[in-house]
């Protein structure tokens, strides 16, 4: 049974619901950047399987060819192919629907069903070739799923603030940025234009299409660093080693995750910390009830906040007037 009473508990439950709430806050951030443009993409699941692949792949091939190699290259390698595959599936996504006007909501699970397969077929081809079992070094796993050093040997504040790999702080880094330029900068409120009513930004000498391909491409590969960091963390089980269908729902949640934060960066650090902590659950606060109920608590509260947005009628919690709409600049 767990102690609530017990702080030992309370910070590993704490520090759990961040390493699991982090894949989540890459996944939520990304999605929100791409529907601040007026764009719904529901690849999100494929995106972070595409950057879960490329990063995988980036780290290891460099690991073979290199006499050598170096692990902060390895990681540098890894995160750098992360973003550009997923952002790659974005780009596709992108020329479709933006260029193409295609429907949005098929394109987006496309994307998802297209991503997911495309990264399971390699990262089985990867693993079979080298054998039935691909991974990193050592090193380069050490990277990804270590602290600070020095600070994280601090009792009590080190493992909470200080344990944590560099990819749960680039996260929180990534939002408090994302939360600043889309509220403080010229080309964010541009972008809030451009997805509230290309039109009128359109009139106002607005690229529409030129903001549209940067959200949606830059946002898909945040996405995928999500990805990398599930692929790469040990806290999942097989941290640098390729496993099949290694994603699982998370790109779901997040795109359920962009409504609980009400398409706010700010907000999805804390739904991100919420969801995680949910997620986590059973292992650390055991009920008594089957697993598959635990499962479904992310998406009870998920349904909680819909209801409760929906109620307020509050203009900052609704999502852009042309989200999921296609642009036709003849028609302004």
């Amino acid at each position: 049974m767990f102690d609530f009473l017990n702080p030992d508990n309370l910070m590993n439950f704490f520090v759990a619901a961040i390493l699991a709430g982090t894949p989540l806050l890459f996944g939520t951030l990304g999605e929100i950047l791409t529907e601040k443009s007026g764009n719904l993409n529901l690849g999100v699941q494929g995106m972070m399987f595409m950057g879960a692949l490329g990063g995988f792949a980036g780290a290891y091939y460099y690991e073979q060819m290199a006499a050598q190699p170096v692990a902060v290259i390895s990681v540098l390698i890894a995160v750098i192919c992360a973003f550009l595959t997923a952002a790659f599936g974005a780009f596709l996504y992108s020329v479709l629907t933006i260029s193409m006007r295609a429907n949005q909501n098929v394109t987006g699970l496309a994307l998802t069903i297209f991503g997911t397969g495309f990264a399971n077929f390699f990262g089985e081809a990867i693993s079979f070739a080298a054998g039935g079992y691909a991974a990193v070094s050592s090193e380069t796993k050490t990277i990804f799923n270590t602290g600070i050093p020095g600070l994280a040997d601090i009792p009590i504040i080190g493992k909470i603030l200080f344990s944590y790999n560099f990819l749960v702080y680039f996260a929180i880094l990534t939002a408090i940025i994302l939360a600043w330029f889309l509220n403080r900068s010229r080309a964010g409120l541009n972008l809030r234009a451009v997805g509230e009513s290309p039109a009128t930004a359109d009139a106002a000498g607005i690229n529409v299409t030129r903001y549209k391909y940067l959200a949606t491409v830059i946002g898909g590969g945040i996405c995928g660093l999500g990805g990398l960091y599930i692929v790469m963390n040990s806290s999942n089980g097989v941290g640098g080693v390729w496993t099949f269908n290694l994603i699982s729902y998370q790109g779901w949640i997040a795109v359920a995750l962009v409504i609980f934060a009400t398409w706010s960066p700010a907000r999805a650090l804390w739904g991100s910390l919420i969801f995680g902590a949910l997620s986590v659950m059973r292992l650390y606060i055991p009920l008594g009830i089957p697993a598959q109920i635990y499962d479904m608590f992310p998406y009870i509260a998920t349904i909680a906040v819909i209801i409760g947005v929906s109620m307020r009628r509050r203009r900052e919690n609704h999502p852009p007037d042309s989200l999921g709409i296609a642009y036709f600049r003849e028609e302004r």
